[in-house]
This record gives C-alpha cells, sequence and structure tokens, in this order.
C-alpha cells in the first residue's frame, strides 16, 4: 500500500488540501511538493516525518478539519514520496518531475520553477552538506531555477533557452540522487 503510485484522484485530494491550508510559508501546490519530496528522497539521510511533514505547511500543522483527512494526505503523501524513491533507485531514468505547463505567446512551455522551489526547500529541510564541485553545479541549476525573479514570465522570454534550462533540471536531480545514494 505505501508504494503504490498515486491515482489522479489522490493527487487531485493531495493539490486540494495544499490549497485548502496553505499559506505564504507553505508549499502550495503538487509541482512544488513533487520537488520537495525529490529532494528528501534523494537526501544524504533519511528525513523524519517529524520535520518534512510541518515544514510542508511553513513549521507547523494546519487545522485539520478532521483526523480522517489529516491520515490520508500524510498517507497519501508517504506513498508519493515512496514511489519517487522508488523510480530514482530502481529506474532513474525513468524518472518524470511533475513540472506545471503554460500558455505563453503561442507556446506550450514547461514550467519546472515551482518543483525547484520545492526542491530546494527540501534540501534545506535535509540540512544537506557542502557538495563537490560537480554536484553543486548540478544543484546550482535547480536553484537559479528556483529564483522568485524567475516565477513571471518575460514578454521577451527566450523560449528555446528557457526550455534548455528546464531540461537540465531532470538530469540533475538524478546525478544529486545517484551522489548520495552512493554514499549512504
Amino acid at each position: 500500500m505505501h508504494s503504490q503510485p498515486l491515482a489522479l484522484i489522490d493527487f487531485d485530494f493531495i493539490d486540494e488540501t495544499l490549497l485548502k491550508y496553505g499559506d505564504d510559508h507553505s508549499v502550495l501546490n503538487l509541482a512544488e511538493l513533487d520537488g520537495y519530496f525529490t529532494a528528501l528522497v534523494s537526501s544524504p539521510a533519511r528525513v523524519d516525518v517529524g520535520e518534512w511533514f510541518p515544514a510542508i505547511w511553513g513549521g507547523h500543522n494546519p487545522a485539520w478539519e478532521s483526523a480522517d483527512e489529516a491520515q490520508r494526505f500524510l498517507e497519501l503523501c508517504v506513498r508519493h514520496m515512496n514511489t519517487l524513491a522508488g523510480q530514482l533507485a530502481n529506474n532513474a531514468q525513468g524518472f518524470k518531475a511533475r513540472f506545471d505547463d503554460t500558455e505563453h505567446q503561442g507556446h506550450t512551455l514547461t514550467l519546472a520553477e515551482e518543483w525547484c522551489f520545492g526542491y530546494i526547500r527540501g534540501a534545506a529541510i535535509a540540512t544537506w552538506p557542502d557538495l563537490p564541485p560537480e554536484q553543486a553545479a548540478h544543484l546550482e541549476k535547480i536553484a537559479l531555477c528556483a529564483e522568485q525573479d524567475n516565477f513571471e514570465l518575460p514578454a521577451d522570454l527566450d523560449v528555446r533557452a528557457h526550455q534548455q534550462r528546464v531540461s537540465e533540471i531532470e538530469p540533475a536531480a538524478r546525478a544529486l540522487h545517484d551522489y548520495w545514494l552512493a554514499l549512504r
């Protein structure tokens, strides 16, 4: 049960719950949560649920409508984390980040900014130590994409350069996971 991938209805519940209880200090959507969990399962050491779960909500737990709602949300989060951990450990090339898409001047663009913001949040919660230069460069690709000024697409956006930067995120995440996995 805890390793079964989530269905669309499960992702919808997670997204609705994030919107319902979220604020400016919390994880606000599924893309950000996916990045957050990817960093957590890629970390050099396991992060306890008592640390990562309240951090979703900016450091405190919401005033849940019911214990069942809280339990379902937590169970779905654990299942999704387990799915990500399995993908990255057993089929890293099959790993797909849950990026968002948007329309921009007649083009469909993949947006990685919120996913990257979540990833950086996860690495911070896991208190990653300093990385060697090669791995630091991978983390920098993710961190640059997570900067707040990247959240609004400028009218003169270089679409090709934007998509090139986005295409480097998943390989960077896979490389960071592999690096930490080898050291565990």
